[in-house]
């Protein structure tokens, strides 16, 4: 047994792999992986962009594609479509082993669409249609634009990753839009119990904006108490948010208005701590895998964290004095004047703009390739 196995048998956590390349695939190591304790798949545009630049693995299906639609778009789509649904394959055996709580891969929506409701409750239905598995969850952003898109999904009884939550505010809105949603779906008499959803919680990057903010403050504050304050405050804000997010899972997911859901065998939607590499190199390398472990939850990493995982990885799962500590660090983050809600907003508007520039790149990349493969037909 694994580490990646005792995170899940010893602290209720799912570890996922946030990586999706045609070569995990072919080479029988996303296989591996899953034998290793991997409970789960997530990509988003960028990863994708980067595997199918990476190398010459999809240039035959790309140029099928092609000469079947003359596409590009359409092209992109078949790609992705293609390894998303070999990847579920895959996990199909996990996730009837688990009663359908894991053994899930997801592909994301366009990103242009993030601010676009009907134009994502479109695309989304689409994908669901066309890959037509149980264990597919479709990626919508937690936007105020994206809020109704995954209600209607839900009350369609579609399964949802929810991505891009920088906030416990917005983080409440999606278990809001979840649940009302669920609760469309029993009204119109769906079965809630075949539904699944993750939201997505994005962790390190909450701390690179706000340790920025802290510095500036400290800059401004030079050698005074509040400086000190804040430059002691670096490092702590993801974590904190995230546990707060956590307690807020466990109270939302609890009372009658749920357990009406639940007798009707509706599943809890389990936080995801997406974004948990370490990108202060000052900082542990699990710094937003170790301090995360609750029952119920899902961490989502690349393959660089997963392998400190199984080499030092620690399952200490968080409990009330971790929550009452996560509470003190939030209040002295506004005590030094930096606003979380303000640091939620910048984050969602930068993770938009990056998602979308990483697809629009591709497209272009394809469009290039196409021209040359037209040119030499």
């Amino acid at each position: 047994m694994t580490k990646l196995h005792d995170l899940y048998t010893k602290g209720g956590q799912s570890p996922w792999i946030d990586n999706l390349k045609r070569s995990y695939l072919t080479s029988g190591h996303l296989a591996e992986l899953i034998g290793q304790g991997v409970r789960g798949l997530t990509s988003n545009p960028t990863i994708m962009a980067k595997a199918i630049e990476g190398g010459a693995e999809y240039d035959r299906q790309f140029e099928e594609s092609m000469t079947r639609h003359n596409d590009v778009n359409g092209a992109y789509w078949d790609l992705v479509v293609t390894d998303v649904v070999d990847a579920l394959e895959m996990f199909s055996a996990l996730y009837e082993a688990s009663d359908r709580g894991d053994g899930f891969v997801s592909i994301e929506v366009a990103p242009g669409l993030a601010r676009d409701t009907a134009g994502t409750i479109s695309a989304a239905r689409e994908l669901h249609q066309r890959i037509a598995r149980p264990n597919v969850l479709v990626k919508i952003p937690a936007t105020a634009e994206g809020l109704p898109a995954i209600r209607q999904m839900i009350s369609e009884g579609r399964s949802i990753n929810v991505t891009l939550i920088f906030s416990i505010e917005r983080y409440e809105e999606v278990i809001e839009a979840y649940q009302s949603g669920l609760e469309e779906l029993v009204a119109a008499g769906g079965d809630p119990a075949l539904v699944a959803s993750v939201a997505s919680f994005f962790v390190s990057r909450v701390d690179t904006e706000t340790d920025r903010r802290l510095e500036a403050v400290a800059a401004l504050r030079a050698r005074s108490r509040v400086a000190d304050k804040a430059l002691a405050l670096r490092g702590k804000a993801a974590v904190a948010q995230a546990r707060l997010a956590y307690e807020t899972f466990e109270r939302l997911f609890s009372g009658q208005r749920w357990e009406q859901l639940a007798g009707r065998g509706a599943r809890p939607q389990r936080p995801l701590w997406a974004s948990t590499s370490t990108k202060n190199p000052k900082y542990p390398d699990l710094a937003y895998v170790d301090t995360l472990v609750a029952p119920h939850t899902v961490n989502t990493m690349p393959e660089e964290t997963l392998e400190c995982v199984l080499d030092h990885g620690k399952v200490s799962v968080m409990g009330g004095a971790e929550l009452d500590d996560a509470k003190g660090v939030l209040y002295d983050l506004a005590d030094v004047g930096v606003d979380l809600e303000d640091v939620a907003r910048l984050l969602e508007e930068e993770g938009v703009a990056s998602f979308a520039k990483s697809f629009d790149g591709l497209i272009e990349k394809l469009t290039d390739k196409a021209a040359n493969l037209a040119g030499h037909s």
